[in-house]
């Protein structure tokens, strides 16, 4: 196999730019595209010179590709990419992989069975300051994880954005409002480093908006070995950006934006704790240097998860996002939804029973919106 063949499936706006990415990249070729919309996929088969469908079962089935990208209205992509699963196809899938953790889960067990290559589109992960990060999180360096802070006010939106699509901002059309659309990206940054917790206790509101999720999310957090934790995302805010810290034993790193801030505790917190003699003084805290390399030619963004996903299929190179790690994500939304909704602790692993009960109740009494044109 010289190039994987490609097709991608919901080509509105963000299936449109992977079709561009896509004819940038050698490793891989568009093939074919797939929309429910036959006015939208004719234009941009002709556009990109590519055989179109409106039935995703037929692309998958026609033999044009050797994998497909699945970027339509996330309540599909469990179905769509099991199937693609069943039939010997390798999958690169939108964000989030699904709405529900039993979807994710399924998902999961289809790529298992098919032995082929899953990965998930969280090009914000491979950053190089998150990269970096992540490899500091891993060298151990700031010891014992205390405490995790997120924030993530990146996503502000207006009524107009909510009021631009029927199905936007519904439980029938989203499973969730800014944690299962705009907050995806930095939860999949944030459990990257910090990992999951074991409970979490959240308020979630519609603070600001007219719609029927939530635009704004606060939760406390709990990890297994007793450390606390805090999160807060919500499209409420102009001027906002992302924040993370890790607070170890040893050290402390703190990424903002692109941006990264590494300290390490001399000796560390405990040890200084107990066996110091002073009153009123600290552990030496350093300031330490850290090198943020500058990224290969498309190896960042879109692009770059693409590229790997097809180097995976062709040379089997690593994975930078597995279609495995997704499933945290999707873990601790579903844990932040429920709490939100019900006011009580919601431990992890998810009930995944409990959780579809609790969504199709949500969606039973949904309504997509109207809209002018």
């Amino acid at each position: 196999m010289q190039k994987v063949k490609i097709g991608v499936i919901g080509v509105g706006g963000i299936g449109c730019l992977h079709c561009r990415n896509i004819k940038t990249l050698e490793d891989i070729e568009l093939t074919c595209v797939c929309d429910v919309n036959e006015q939208a996929v004719e234009k941009v088969g002709e556009e990109f010179h590519v055989k179109y469908f409106s039935d995703y079962k037929k692309l998958i089935k026609s033999g044009l590709c050797d994998a497909v990208l699945v970027a339509t209205p996330h309540w599909f992509h469990p179905e769509i990419c099991v199937f693609a699963f069943e039939n010997g196809l390798h999958v690169l899938c939108e964000k989030p992989m699904a709405v529900t953790v039993s979807g994710a889960d399924r998902m999961i067990e289809a790529a298992k069975k098919s032995k082929k290559v899953f990965s998930l589109m969280y090009q914000q992960r491979i950053s190089p300051a998150v990269q970096k990060a992540i490899g500091v999180v891993k060298s151990g360096i700031l010891g014992q994880i205390q405490r995790t802070l997120f924030i993530d006010t990146v996503f502000y939106r207006t009524q107009a954005y909510y009021d631009s699509a029927t199905w936007r901002a519904t439980w029938k059309g989203e499973g969730g409002g800014v944690l299962m659309n705009q907050a995806p990206h930095g939860i999949d940054i944030f459990l990257s480093l910090a990992g999951l917790p074991r409970k979490v206790e959240a308020k979630t509101r519609t603070k600001l908006h007219e719609i029927e999720v939530e635009d704004e999310v606060s939760a406390f957090l709990e990890y297994e070995n007793g450390a606390w934790g805090y999160y807060y995302t919500g499209t409420c805010e102009a001027g906002g950006g992302l924040r993370a810290e890790l607070l170890g034993d040893k050290g402390k790193l703190v990424l903002i934006g692109e941006e990264l801030k590494l300290y390490t505790f001399t000796p560390s917190i405990s040890q200084y704790t107990f066996k110091s003699k002073e009153l009123w003084s600290g552990p030496e805290v350093k300031e330490e240097k850290v090198e943020i390399l500058s990224p290969k030619e498309n190896i960042f963004g879109h692009a770059g998860v693409v590229k790997n996903f097809a180097r995976a299929i062709l040379y089997k190179e690593p994975l930078m996002v597995s279609g495995e790690e997704g499933v945290k994500s999707i873990e601790f939304i579903n844990a932040l939804i429920m709490s939100g909704r019900k006011c009580v602790p919601v431990g992890m692993p998810v009930n995944r029973k409990e959780y579809d009960n609790f969504m199709e109740a949500l969606k039973k009494d949904s309504k997509h919106k109207r809209i002018s044109a």
